[in-house]
């Protein structure tokens, strides 16, 4: 076998490392953590002889041969969100045997943006019953990027096994910079709006760690919470304060009442304008005596500074953002943890005083029957599997009722 040759490169994801023969590419490997292990890894996979890998201090340079740098600026490129056709990279599979190199060049025409299954792949290369095989197969891919491993996904949109350092995290980092995220809700939003942890892991995460949940996330299937936009948190508690107690269409219907009595209230309304209508106006738009002394605290705080602006609120952990939203008058702990959720995308948030998450929990765990107190203890001890990624399971949990209704 002719001799290897390597480089390290540096990548938005760290540095990587690059083998090469005579006859093309024969490894790619990730970062782990140290160059040296890298470089090890990188010269297993390319199957260099043990005890005879370079000392990485001499691979930082850019190769002079043009093909092996194009390579290096194209994988560069994938990683920086710029390119993503790989497929004219050439590969030296002299060592990799015919199954593997089917299944490596069916993953090769996956396009970047999308993922199959293992099944599905497996179809593709006319052995639809070796779904295991394709998966092992994958596990040992010495090329991964540019055979993009990362694009094959288990069943049910889950992330299934990845082989690089960092598992499953660093293939949905993979997926993320591909925009890929198979199992995300459809809405896209911008940074303001997203949440605040990855969907897949997180659901990744509760299946391991608690396998009751697991059977009813595979029953309600793809995580599809919606986060609503969060511009202004005078307007997004005011709106709480405003739709407590009531159907979501009695609270819709005074809300818009209430913006009416503004210039361009359909946008929304300052505190310094809602301190300067009279009781009687905002009494008349159908706001109780006690919604009405709540927003008027509200409003007492926004124009004195105690109360967050967003920016400020999103800097603060969940405990002591709740802290301060409780200090207004209306504003209890599970309005506090619905923002949270709802509009910040906190994703260990468990609302344990919610009647729908206690009911989805006694539906979920056989807990019919229980005294409230004692469903509420064993709701939190068991939460405790799902940090931290209690939001997901308390959505799912919601989905539950959701299911037993018929819906």
């Amino acid at each position: 076998m002719a001799a290897i040759s390597c480089a390290l490169f540096d990548t938005p994801i760290g540095r990587c490392g690059l083998a090469w023969g005579d006859q093309g590419i024969r490894a790619l490997q990730l970062p782990e953590g140290s160059d040296t292990k890298t470089v090890g890894r990188l010269w297993r996979s390319a199957g260099g002889l043990p005890g005879e890998a370079p000392a990485p201090d001499g691979l930082r340079a850019t190769p002079t041969a043009a093909p092996i740098a194009q390579a290096i600026a194209e994988v560069t490129g994938l990683l920086e969100g710029r390119l993503f056709d790989l497929s004219g990279i050439e590969l030296d599979q002299r060592t990799i045997a015919p199954f593997q190199r089917r299944v490596y060049a069916a993953a090769r025409a996956i396009p970047a943006g999308q993922t199959v299954t293992y099944g599905e792949l497996a179809r593709r290369i006319e052995a639809p019953t070796a779904s295991r095989a394709v998966g092992q197969a994958l596990g040992h891919n010495p090329f991964v990027i540019i055979v993009p491993c990362h694009r094959v996904l288990a069943a049910g949109g889950r992330p299934g096994g990845f082989s690089a350092s960092g598992g499953v995290v660093t293939k949905m980092k993979l997926l993320a910079i591909e925009a890929a995220f198979t199992s995300r809700a459809p809405s896209l939003f911008d940074d303001s709006e997203r949440f605040g942890f990855d969907p897949v892991i997180a659901i990744e995460h509760l299946r391991a760690a608690d396998p009751q949940l697991a059977a009813l996330i595979d029953r309600v299937g793809p995580f599809r919470m919606q986060l609503d936009r969060i511009n202004d948190v005078f307007m997004a508690l005011a709106r709480a304060i405003v739709g407590q107690q009531l159907s979501p269409a009695a609270a819709a219907t005074i809300f818009a009442r209430v913006r009416a009595l503004f210039p361009n209230g359909h946008a929304g309304f300052s505190a310094a304008q809602f301190q300067r209508q009279p009781d009687a106006r905002l009494r008349a738009a159908g706001l109780s005596q006690g919604k009405l002394a709540a927003l008027r605290d509200l409003a007492a705080r926004q124009l004195d500074g105690r109360l967050p602006d967003v920016a400020a609120l999103r800097a603060l952990t969940d405990d002591d953002a709740t802290a301060v939203l409780t200090e207004v008058r209306g504003i209890g702990r599970w309005t506090a943890e619905m923002l949270l959720m709802f509009r910040l995308g906190r994703p260990d948030v468990l609302p344990v005083d919610d009647m729908g998450i206690r009911q989805g929990f006694t539906l979920t765990f056989g807990r019919r029957g229980q005294r409230i107190d004692d469903v509420a203890a064993a709701l939190i001890a068991r939460g405790q599997r799902w940090a931290p990624y209690r939001s997901v399971a308390s959505w799912y949990l919601w989905r539950a009722v959701d299911l037993a209704r018929g819906r």
